[in-house]
Order: C-alpha cells, then structure tokens, then sequence
C-alpha cells in the first residue's frame, strides 16, 4: 500500500467530502485565561450553518507563531465541544490547553464540531444515520470541517502556515491522527486516550464504548488503527495512552503501535514517533501526559 493510494480510499470511505469553506463572521474577544489572547469566534460554513470557535495565544503581538488545530472529546457532553480549549473538561488537567499552549507561544483554534456546542441540536445518532444511508459519515463531516479549520487558520495574521499541528483527547485524538494522515498540512500530531487497534477492540466488545460518529463502513476490511495512525510519517507523532482504559486495553495498544512504528521504520523517522503508555491510568490525562504534549510541540 502506497500512501498516497491509502489516502484515496481513507477519502472514499469518509464520504468523498470537499474540504469545508469557513467565512469568519463576527470576533469577540475575552480576557479569561491568564497570559492569553481569546477570541470566540462565529463561523459560516459554505452550506449557511452558522456555529462557534474559541482562538487562543500568547497575550503578545503574534509573529510566525505555530499554531495548532484542537479537536474537542466527545464525553457524553454534547454541550461542550469547542469550548473545551478555554474551560477544560473532567478528563483534562487544569489549566485549559488554550492557555497552556498560548503559554508556549503557540496559538490554538477549536471549532464546534457536528453535534456539539452551538450545533448540538443535531442527534448524533440521527446525523450519523442520516449520513451513512447518503453514502456518507458523520466522521467524514467532521474531519472536512477541521480542514476548513486548518484553512482559518492558515488566513490570520502572525500564524507560521508552515507549523500547524493537531492534537486532541479520546474522540478528539482520533481526528487529530486522521487529520494528520489526511492533510499534509499538519505538520507534527498529539494525541490522549485513544490509539488502539479497533479490531482487536471489536473482539472484546469494547468497540460499543465508542460514538455512532466513528462509524466508517468498510473501514476495517482496508485498514488497521496504526496503519491510519502511521500515515502521518514521517511527520512527528506523540501518542499518550492509560493501560487501565476500556477504550485503550494493552493487547490493542500493542496492536497499533507495532503497525504504527512500522511505518515510521519504513519512512526512516522512528526517532520521531513517540509513545507515552501509563499504567493503571483511566481514561484521562495526567501530569506526565501534559508535560508530553507541551515538550513534544
């Protein structure tokens, strides 16, 4: 499998979605997070939806900044979405990683996402089914707007177009890696609490711990989990896992990481493929984990 091929059939699996076109509506800034710029912004997709972004970075005049694309978790909470990235959510550590990485000097956008926040009047479970009977995914909508996502950025001012990243916890984990695997314009991946090999977690069961949005028909007669994942080689890649998470068992890490370090082998770049395994660790960050992420971008 070549990766370009790969990429194709990710796409044609996904639903074939164009990337979503973004028009900046209104800007309203806050002064919530210390040592950090916030914007929540008001977004207008190509297709007249309106919904809600959070902007983040350092409390100085922005110059080559990196920046990074934050994919929001799912938890059961279709309330939060994008505002994750300024207020944190249960499974996070404090601070929000809007200010710790406005604290590094990288700027950070998050937008709602299918489902939640401002766009949360929409079931996930209606959405996902309303997609797969048009032979298309909710995952696959998802991950077209965080490539318009990538877009917005890539039109502020003092934001380095070359040094955009994704990162992201549990469902924001996996489209941060898929986006990466994806658009070549990510240029370095974090991510918590999610790679695993989704067939070995279909044998256990553990696959139903899973949302409705995740379901990509197909998907497991072409790929295996790190082998999506390894797609990002040889661009860098960290990925934090708890081995006490139902959705994260030892026997699937194992599985994707060994197809994961295998294309970074194969790229010559494992000296850039990371992995942070915590023991009798939930699903949830903890301190070694956000140092990780902070350090590795």
């Amino acid at each position: 499998k070549n990766s370009a091929d790969m990429r194709a059939r990710l796409h044609q699996l996904l639903g074939q979605f164009p990337a979503t076109l973004f028009t900046v509506v209104e800007e309203k800034t806050f002064s919530r997070l210390p040592e950090t710029r916030t914007f929540r912004l008001t977004l207008r997709t190509d297709k007249n939806e309106a919904l809600q972004a959070w902007l983040t970075g350092p409390d100085k005049p922005w110059q080559q900044n990196p920046a990074i694309i934050y994919c929001h978790a799912h938890g059961n909470t279709y309330g939060i979405g994008a505002e994750e990235l300024v207020a944190g959510r249960p499974a996070l550590m404090a601070p929000p990683y809007g200010q710790s990485l406005a604290q590094a000097g990288i700027v950070a956008l998050c937008i709602d996402l299918p489902c939640f926040g401002s766009r949360a009047s929409q079931s996930e479970s209606a959405l996902s089914k309303d997609y797969i009977w048009h032979g298309q995914t909710l995952f696959g909508a998802m991950l077209s707007d965080l490539q318009g996502a990538i877009g917005i950025l890539e039109t502020i001012a003092g934001i380095d177009k070359n040094r955009i990243g994704a990162m992201g916890l549990s469902m924001g984990a996996t489209l941060a890696f898929w986006l990466g695997a994806l658009d070549m314009r990510i240029k370095a991946v974090a991510h918590l609490c999610c790679l695993s090999d989704l067939a070995t977690l279909v044998k256990s069961g553990a696959h139903d711990l899973h949302g409705h949005y995740m379901t990509v028909p197909g998907l497991l007669t072409h790929f295996r989990t790190g082998e999506i994942a390894g797609l990002v080689a040889p661009r860098p890649q960290l990925a934090c896992m708890g081995d006490a998470d139902p959705l994260t068992p030892p026997d699937a890490i194992d599985k994707a990481l060994i197809d994961l370090r295998s294309a970074y082998a194969r790229a010559h770049a494992a000296h850039l493929c990371q992995a942070l395994i915590s023991h009798n660790t939930g699903h949830k960050e903890i301190p070694e984990m956000r140092v990780a992420v902070l350090d590795f971008f």
